[in-house]
């Protein structure tokens, strides 16, 4: 049987009962980091005078799919308890595991979700943003056009748009909300369930002074107020090839729009010599 346990994002005593009781009987430990899960457990056996002892660990993420699906036995999913963890939080939201939900999916082996900590759902409920529907869009992209297109997207969304972001990224983050939108309202949380958990919330641009003067350490979870133009009537593909400009002003136009480079949109545009 295959389990996937959330583990604390912070705090060693939000970890459940039953996450515990599953571990004390594990045969296999699937982790996203060996080295972060051993310790975890050997937290666990001091804290709560367990004996947690898997007989084996394997690494399981993002960049050793293929090589770890080529060697694991899945068997081992059917006649062993086995375990999926990631480093912190709920497998499978903005962390590795979704290749092997997958995988039990389609070689028909028996999985179990178990409820547990995650930061996403705890930003959310301590906003004050939400009421209902939310988008989440976890890590933006690291490349700036991808990024820049990623934020706009999210400064347009007709709902509360959560991201989660790192302390080398966060400032960043805030500055170029607040460049675009100086007051729409964000609520930013850091070290959930930690020591030295704080939060804020504020207008884009009164953020920024704040974070300015505040120790960044620690992983960041952002909730972005729901835009406040209601029916918002967007620009299409078709708008921007109905206007009478030079396509060269015309192919910047939908770069922004679609994301495709400037130059392969001149070149269909010169060829076409009308819309793309």
């Amino acid at each position: 049987m295959l389990y996937f346990l959330p583990t604390p994002i912070g705090n060693l005593d939000d970890i459940s009962k039953r996450c515990l009781d599953i571990l004390n009987l594990c045969d296999i430990i699937i982790c996203e980091d060996s080295r972060v899960t051993k310790s975890f457990i050997n937290l666990l056996n001091l804290k709560y005078n367990l004996e947690i002892n898997p007989s084996e660990f394997y690494s399981l993420h993002t960049h050793n799919e293929s090589e770890f699906f080529a060697k694991f036995d899945p068997n081992n999913l059917i006649e062993k308890i086995v375990v999926y963890v990631s480093d912190a939080g709920m497998p499978c939201i903005s962390d590795p595991g979704v290749a092997l939900v997958r995988f039990a999916q389609n070689n028909s082996i028996n999985y179990e979700v178990l409820s547990g900590s995650n930061a996403l759902l705890l930003a959310v409920a301590a906003s004050g943003l939400v009421e209902k529907e939310f988008s989440f869009l976890g890590f933006l992209p690291n490349t700036s056009r991808d990024r820049d297109l990623a934020l706009q997207n999210a400064l347009n969304s007709p709902y509360p748009v959560v991201i989660y972001e790192s302390p080398k990224r966060i400032l960043n983050l805030i500055k170029d909300i607040a460049k675009l939108e100086p007051t729409r309202e964000i609520f930013a949380i850091k070290e959930a369930t930690k020591k030295f958990e704080t939060k804020f919330k504020n207008s884009a641009q009164n953020l920024v002074l704040s974070l300015q003067n505040a120790n960044l350490k620690g992983e960041w979870c952002v909730v972005v107020a729901a835009t406040n133009i209601i029916n918002q009537e967007k620009i299409t593909i078709d708008d921007i090839n109905e206007l009478d400009i030079a396509p060269k002003q015309k192919a910047k136009l939908l770069s922004k729009l679609t994301g495709k480079s400037v130059k392969e949109i001149y070149n269909k545009l010169s060829n076409r010599d009308k819309n793309i």
